[in-house]
């Protein structure tokens, strides 16, 4: 009996789903534990976000393929700022901005842990994404940093993504705007009041 090769894990392919890029197809390069968001959440994500895209200047955080980020700057977005860890996936981000020929967008290969420790310049996002990887407990961390660093305006709006099991723990002054379950995923929008 001939043994089965283990099948071999090929990149992919991010869809823009609105905007000037519409219908632009960009790849993606296969990373574990990369979960690129859904063409269906992201429309969910998107109609929440509909009136506040523009002009924004976005934090994509753990940013994966980069998805997120790109289709707020495909949205008009003002700026887009992608924190990705893992060098392959931060190098294909980049490569897909220079393919768009943006000039609004910047990626810093580093955790998302470390970037949020240090807001020298006392930099403020209008929308944050954060999608952190599963099982790690990365998401209240980061919650609490955007909080104490500064991140944050009082009328920034975050987005979350985490697994059902997982129970985190959101800043007293975040008002929750929007909750959609999607098979294992909860996807949430706040609002952030004064601290």
């Amino acid at each position: 009996m001939k043994k089965r090769k283990p099948q071999a894990r090929t990149d992919g392919h991010i869809r823009i789903i609105s905007g000037k890029f519409k219908g632009r197809k960009l790849p993606v390069k296969d990373v574990e534990g990369l979960r690129p968001t859904t063409d269906r959440v992201k429309e969910t994500v998107f109609n929440w976000l509909m009136a506040d895209t523009r002009d924004a200047n976005v934090l994509d955080c753990f940013a994966g393929s980069g998805s997120l980020g790109l289709e707020s700057l495909s949205r008009f977005a003002k700026h887009a700022t992608f924190i990705e860890l893992d060098k392959t996936a931060a190098t294909q981000i980049t490569q897909n901005i220079h393919t768009l020929a943006l000039d609004n967008a910047r990626v810093i290969n580093t955790s998302a842990l470390d970037y949020l420790r240090n807001n020298d310049e006392q930099h403020t996002f209008d929308i944050v994404y954060l999608d952190p990887p599963f099982r790690k407990d990365l998401l209240f961390p980061c919650c609490e940093l955007l909080e104490s660093a500064g991140w944050l305006h009082d009328d920034s709006l975050i987005y979350v993504e985490f697994e059902k099991e997982a129970q985190p723990n959101f800043p007293a002054n975040w008002q929750l705007l929007k909750e959609k379950k999607a098979g294992q995923v909860i996807c949430m929008l706040f609002n952030r009041g004064p601290a």
